[in-house]
């Protein structure tokens, strides 16, 4: 196997991209004594900034605990993680957050929900709610915005929860497998879908997920994690031209970096699908 390097490194010194995030040698064990459980071990990578950054593992392996410390949400045992040079210690109102399931409050509109950070933050209203319909627009919900949610698809009510993580213009969007409970067409649809956002807006992003051929159609990097406790086994650069379109799935320059993703997780006895 190759060894591993990161790319954002290989960027940053050749002075095209500075870091948005920064993790170094973190670790995260919970528990005590003999009910210490290991979920992370010494995990360093740094993303740049407009990157597109997917972290790929076995289910239990810590992508999901990795991505909450970065949220803010919970706080290493070892090492640190930095946005934009500062230490990450808790919520931030510059990190945007995606979940697998968008958690909308039926009560409120699809813009009412758009809206929820705007209403928390107070920030200008009027100068949120253009950008909310603006962005509702972009993501093909224009005509939608006087919905609830129970109106919606599931693809439609993830692009909602999408749209209300970037509406404070996130300095990075981070997002835990968000079309895992869709349908294999409905999450490819999806896939699409995030790419054309993430080519409008630049928005610096860690995408988590189980599901190598998702990994590899949306990375400009992927970092390969092994089982538990979660360490980085491989971490490449996805040499694809954009856009990407469904079709890319069938040529032999995919195929080779599905398969050294999956050699990098059956090396460490963990398959995916």
């Amino acid at each position: 196997m190759d060894p591993i390097v990161d790319p954002s490194a290989r960027r940053v010194s050749q002075g095209q991209a500075a870091d948005v995030i920064a993790v170094r040698e973190l670790s995260l064990t919970y528990g005590r004594g003999a009910a210490r459980i290991a979920a992370l071990r010494d995990i360093s990578f740094r993303i740049a900034d407009g990157e597109l950054v997917v972290v790929v593992g076995p289910s239990g392996c810590g992508k999901s605990t990795l991505l909450k410390i970065l949220a803010g949400l919970l706080s290493p045992t070892e090492g640190a993680a930095e946005l934009k040079g500062q230490p990450i210690t808790g919520p931030r109102r510059d990190i945007g957050v995606v979940f697998q399931t968008p958690v909308l409050f039926p009560w409120r509109t699809v813009v009412g929900n758009v809206m929820l950070p705007a209403d928390v933050q107070r920030l200008d209203r009027g100068a949120m709610q253009r950008r909310a319909l603006d962005l509702l627009g972009q993501v093909g919900l224009g005509g939608f915005e006087r919905r609830y949610p129970r109106e919606l698809s599931g693809g439609m009510q993830q692009r909602v929860g999408i749209v209300r993580a970037l509406l404070h213009d996130p300095a990075i969007l981070l997002m835990d497998e968000p079309f895992g409970a869709l349908d294999a067409m409905t999450r490819e649809t999806m896939n699409v879908e995030l790419q054309r956002i993430w080519m409008a807006r630049r928005t610096t992003v860690l995408f988590i997920t189980h599901s190598i051929a998702e990994a590899v159609f949306l990375a400009d990097r992927v970092i390969v994690l092994t089982p538990r406790p979660g360490a980085i086994s491989d971490q490449f650069e996805v040499e694809l031209p954009r856009p990407r379109t469904l079709e890319v799935m069938n040529t032999e320059r995919f195929g080779h970096h599905v398969r050294r993703v999956r050699a990098a997780l059956n090396a460490q006895g963990a398959g995916l699908e």
